[in-house]
Order: structure tokens, then C-alpha cells, then sequence
């Protein structure tokens, strides 16, 4: 990435205070290069390095490029004379020399004290001489047949940047270093590594586009030139850890950094986003190296997630098998194995986010929750079918872990795909089935012998309350329900309304009407049935179902009515509102009407199919007809003289 002419180690002297306040540590102590120092052979014994630095802190008010430029005026002075003196010319060399130390201090101090206002301005200077002799050495690289001082080019650019590779790799090796036992960071020395050349790295750089960068002339993108150097210095070290055999727990923690905390909370950091150029510095790892890594973990990951959603059921099915009964809180039923499921699923899903590259891949995780519901599906209904004493106990209980799990599975539009977030749902409304068959099957065969007397004489004339009977049983089986969490209470409920409406309109739809005058006094018990089913089921949390009281009294309407042209328009809002209500379900119902001709009756099925919703995604209510049996429909289709 960068290419550098020298690479020199530092020694380490002098000392500095972390700036976390930790204790002091001693910093690398700038080394002079060579081609700073004054040539062997013409060095003098009373003229040393020590001798330029007295000189040059004679000047100490004047600023590094103000003695850069006299430096060079007196250079172009001296050179461009017949005869230099020598004498002069070495003490050239030798000023030009400490003023390079003096340089290559302020540019090696720039995260010393990156917020002072004096270093700041020293470094600014410093960064004003390294252009002036650049310079410099451009304007005698274009003589021609001249003498040219024997220190040209200087070439203080490139050694600039190798003095800010030799810092960064310096900064990184002390980060990496550092002894953090006892503290309260990572569990292991990979770990604790990678963290701190981590924050090493993020410092510095907040330190270059804070204070340093603005020493420094555009041009110079020294705000990247170190990006550069310290993910080289990174990325080096990173991928000696990656090495086969790396731990499974120091791998995630590698990748973590790699896919995660470098690109996201460092280079999109708010003050350096925008700044970096994020795409020449590529991945921390190769891509060979990151595969490996990935694969590591992935390998892992479905292990142990399919591990420990089997250990929750086993859990789970043991103690259902013992007799147990779940747990009550707050008031209810509860197993905690939708929280225990929701927690593996979650946990593992946020770690595979931060350190997965392809996002898709996290379907190899979300598999497992898929077979676990399936599994789990597929043992409740061998424990139901067991006849256990416990089972209405567990049974609420897991209700309530359906709710849970589908409430979690319905909000995973990002991290499943959607044909599997609805073969999840599915699984878990069949589960949901399976448990509320458990209180419904007792209810419906007591509801049908109830119902059994609807359209009867006794009926129509009120001598016999055949619904309120039915609502009666249904309030002493209800009490039971008092354990079972309000939501899947509600859900419940919901369902045994549904199975209440439709076998009221199973019933009705046997019916046979004699005269006009049955058809009125049925019409009036509907709405009054109607209204006390939708009471009851109100008065108990289940508001959501008003729908089914609305499609009686639109029934008891049609009943109602005797001019054709009106019963076809209330069949044609009716077949609107229920689509699913089919030309079956229609005959039977204007079988209710013995004052209908076969003409009209055919009029009325025209209109009906000409008027049926063609757009599939209209309001609508839910499906009911659809489970209303009409196989006995030809028979009074015959009756009628009608054709199916």
C-alpha cells in the first residue's frame, strides 16, 4: 500500500503518561538517520549533533520553516560563489542537520500533546519545512553543469512517511504490549490484543482528524496516509492471530473486529466517515483467511444453536412426562421455554450479524429454530394424545409460549427469509389448533345436541330458550379458563364463538320454512340469538369477532324480506362481505324462502355470480362458509327443480 526507502527500529527512552491515566510507559526515542549527520570523513571532533542542537535552541523563538528558509538562502548564497569557503559549507551542513532533528522531534511528538497549542503550532512548522526542502531539492535536480551540496536531495517527504510508519508500528507493538491483567476486559490474550491495537487505532486516528490533519496541506491526505499505515500495521498483525487452530470463541471475537468494529464503529465513526477512503484500504483479512474464519464459526454456531434448542424441548417434554404442572405467573399458566428459545434464536442472530459478511447466511441459524418447531409441534400432539392428567394445565402454558414465539417470529421480516417466517407461523397456528381442540372438541358436541332444536315449533314460539341453554353450559365450561393468559383467553374464546356461529348456521341451513309466517318469526329469534351469542362472548374479552354477529342479522334480513328484487341485493352484499360463501351455500339459503319461484331464484344466483369481488385483496371477513357442509344441498336442489 505504501512504499517506503528505509526502515529503521526505534530505542526506547524517555517517558509518557497514557492518556487514559493509566500508569507512565517509556516512548521510542527518535533515532537520526544517517544521511542527517555530517559525513564521517569531514566531521570535526568539537563539532557534534549535540553542537547543532545548541545552535538551533539559539533560535528557539524562531520557527522551524523561518530557519528552513534562511538555511536555504544561505545555500543558494554559498553555492552560487566561484570559490565556497569549506569552512562555511560545513557549518551549512551542519545548521541544515539540526534543523532536520528539530523536524523529525516535532513530527514524532504528534500524538505527545495533540490538543497543546504550542506543539500544534511547532508541528505545522515542521510540516512548512518539509515542503521548503522539498523544494529545494526539485530546483537542484534541474541544475545543470553547477556544483550541487553534497546533502541534496534531502528527500525529507519519503523519510517523513517512513518516521510515520516506524511511530504507527512503534504505537500498535506498545498497544498490543500492554499488561491488562486484572482488569476487567476480555477472558482471553487474543482477545485482549485485538481490542487493544483496536483502541489504539481509533484514538490515534480521532487524534489526526482533530488536531494533526490541520498541520498538514490537503495535498498531503495525511489523515489517509496513517488510515493506511495503521490498517496495514493492523491487518498484519490480525493475520498472524487468524492462523489455523485459532480458538472458536478468539475466531468470532477476531471477526467481530474485522467485519464489525473496524468498518463500522471506527472508519463510519461520525468524524472520520467521509474522510477515510474506506475502499482503498479493503478488508483487514484476506479473503482466503476470512472464508476459513467464517466457516469456523458458522460450523460452531449451528452446533451449539441446535444443541441448545433440543436441550430446551428434552427439558420441556421430561417434565411433562413426570406430571408436573407448569408454573403459575401472574396468575397464569407459564413455561419458560418460548423465552429460553427467543434468547438462543436473538442471541445468536446478533452475534452472526456482527460477524458474518453475507447477511443470507444466517438462514444456516434460523434452520434450527424451524426444525425445533417442528419437533416441538410434533411432541405436544403425542403428549396431548397421551390422555395425561396434567395435559390442560401444560397445555395453557404452551398457548402462551405459541403466542410468545409467533409474536417474535412475526417481527423477524429482516433475519428470515418469508417463506420461512410463514412456515414458522404455520407450524405454530397448527400447535395453537392442536391446543385449543383440547377445550373446544368437549364444547362443540354439547354445542351441536343444544342446537339440535333451532327451527322448531318450540323454538320459534319461545317456549323453549335453546341458546340461552347453550350459553349457560358455556359459562360453567369457561371458569376453567381463569388460568389461562388474557391474550390466549381472548384467542380462544374467538375460536369457540366461531365454532358457536357455525354450528347455529349448520343448523339453520337444514331448516325447512312452511309459510311466510315462519319465515318472519325466525328472522326475529335470529337477531335475538345473534345479539346474545355476541353478548356473551363480549362481556368476556372477545371483541374482535363482532363480524359473526353481523352476518346473522344479515341472514335474519334476507329472511325477513319478501320482495325478490330486495333479497337479491341483501344475497349480493352478503356473497360481497363472505366470499367465501359458495353457489351452494346460496341455494341453501334461499331454500329458507319457500316463496321464491325458480325463476327468481335463478335471477338471484345470476346477480350473485355476476357480482362476486373479483379483486382478491378487497376487505373482506375472515372465512366462515367455507366450513359450513352443504353435501345435502342436491336434494333440495332436486326439490326446488334446480341444477347445481
Amino acid at each position: 500500500m505504501f512504499s517506503f526507502l528505509v526502515s529503521r527500529e526505534c530505542q526506547q527512552t524517555g517517558v509518557q503518561e497514557d492518556s487514559e491515566g493509566g500508569e507512565r510507559r517509556k516512548l521510542p526515542k527518535l533515532k537520526i538517520p544517517a544521511q542527517f549527520r555530517r559525513n564521517r570523513k569531514e566531521k570535526k571532533p568539537d563539532q557534534t549533533a549535540e553542537d547543532a542542537l545548541d545552535c538551533v535552541e539559539e533560535h528557539k523563538e524562531e520557527q522551524l520553516e523561518q530557519i528552513s528558509r534562511r538555511l536555504i538562502i544561505r545555500e543558494e548564497q554559498l553555492f552560487t560563489q566561484d570559490c565556497p569557503c569549506e569552512q562555511d559549507e560545513d557549518q551549512l551542513h551542519k545548521d541544515l542537520e539540526a534543523l532536520l532533528l528539530q523536524i523529525w522531534m516535532a513530527v514524532h511528538n504528534s500524538f505527545t500533546s495533540p490538543s497543546s497549542p504550542g506543539e500544534l503550532e511547532v508541528l505545522r512548522s515542521a510540516v512548512a519545512s518539509i515542503q521548503q526542502q522539498e523544494v529545494q531539492d526539485r530546483r537542484w535536480m534541474g541544475c545543470v553543469n553547477v556544483r550541487v551540496p553534497c546533502w541534496r536531495p534531502q528527500k525529507c517527504l519519503s523519510n517523513h512517511n517512513v518516521l510515520l510508519q516506524n511511530m504507527v508500528q512503534s504505537r500498535m507493538k506498545i498497544a498490543a504490549e500492554d499488561d491488562w491483567s486484572g482488569t476487567d476486559g476480555p477472558s482471553s490474550p487474543v482477545k485482549n490484543e485485538v481490542l487493544r491495537m483496536g483502541k489504539c487505532l481509533k484514538k490515534d486516528l480521532l487524534t489526526v482528524v482533530r488536531a494533526v490533519m490541520d498541520c498538514y496541506p490537503p495535498h498531503m491526505d495525511i489523515l489517509n496516509v496513517y488510515a493506511g499505515l495503521y490498517h496495514q500495521s493492523f491487518s498484519a498483525r490480525l493475520t498472524e492471530l487468524a492462523a489455523p487452530g485459532l480458538d472458536v470463541d478468539d475466531c468470532s471475537y477476531v471477526l467481530l473486529w474485522v467485519n464489525h468494529r473496524y468498518p463500522y464503529e471506527i472508519l463510519k465513526h461520525e468524524e472520520l466517515d467521509g474522510k477515510v477512503k474506506v475502499a482503498c484500504l479493503g478488508s483487514l483479512l484476506l479473503t482466503e483467511d476470512l472464508n476459513r474464519l467464517e466457516e469456523q464459526y458458522l460450523t460452531y454456531k449451528e452446533d451449539k444453536v441446535k444443541l441448545w434448542l433440543s436441550t430446551v424441548l428434552e427439558k420441556e417434554e421430561q417434565s411433562w412426562m413426570k406430571g408436573n404442572k407448569p408454573e403459575i405467573l401472574s396468575d397464569y399458566f407459564f413455561s419458560p421455554l418460548a423465552v429460553d428459545v427467543i434468547q438462543i434464536i436473538q442471541g445468536s442472530l446478533t452475534e452472526f450479524s456482527c460477524v458474518i459478511r453475507d447477511q443470507s447466511k444466517a438462514e444456516r441459524i434460523t434452520v434450527h429454530l424451524e426444525n425445533f418447531l417442528s419437533s416441538y409441534k410434533m411432541r405436544l400432539e403425542e403428549f396431548v394424545k397421551g390422555n395425561h392428567r396434567n395435559v390442560l394445565p401444560v397445555i395453557k402454558a404452551h398457548l402462551v409460549c405459541e403466542e410468545q414465539l409467533s409474536e417474535y417470529i412475526s417481527g423477524q421480516t429482516g433475519r428470515l427469509s418469508e417463506q420461512q417466517r410463514q412456515r414458522c407461523l404455520d407450524t405454530l397456528s397448527a400447535l395453537r389448533d392442536c391446543g385449543h381442540k383440547c377445550f373446544t372438541c368437549p364444547i362443540q358436541a354439547q354445542v351441536k345436541v343444544g342446537f339440535s332444536e333451532l327451527w322448531t315449533p318450540i323454538w320459534l314460539d319461545r317456549s323453549l330458550p335453546v341458546v340461552d341453554s347453550v350459553l349457560e353450559y358455556l359459562n360453567q365450561q369457561l371458569t376453567d379458563l381463569t388460568d389461562l393468559k388474557s391474550v390466549c383467553r381472548k384467542s380462544l374464546l374467538h375460536v369457540i364463538h366461531q365454532d358457536v356461529a357455525l354450528k347455529y348456521v349448520n343448523r339453520m341451513m337444514k331448516a325447512r320454512m312452511k309459510n311466510r309466517e315462519q319465515e318472519v318469526a325466525g328472522a326475529q329469534r335470529m337477531i335475538e340469538d345473534a345479539q346474545n351469542i355476541s353478548d356473551f362472548f363480549t362481556e368476556r374479552g372477545c371483541t374482535e369477532a363482532s363480524w359473526l354477529r353481523e352476518m346473522l342479522f344479515s341472514i335474519a334480513e334476507m329472511l325477513r324480506l319478501q320482495d325478490p328484487g330486495s333479497v337479491q341485493l341483501e344475497m349480493v352484499s352478503l356473497v360481497r362481505t363472505f366470499p367465501d360463501l359458495s353457489n351452494a351455500h346460496v341455494l341453501a339459503l334461499l331454500s329458507l324462502k319457500p316463496g321464491l319461484s325458480a325463476a327468481h331464484v335463478r335471477a338471484i344466483r345470476r346477480s350473485v355470480e355476476d357480482n362476486r369481488r373479483s379483486d382478491g385483496s378487497a376487505n373482506h371477513s375472515p372465512p366462515f362458509f367455507s366450513k359450513v357442509k352443504v353435501k345435502w344441498i342436491s336434494n333440495k336442489m332436486n326439490q326446488m327443480g334446480l341444477k347445481s
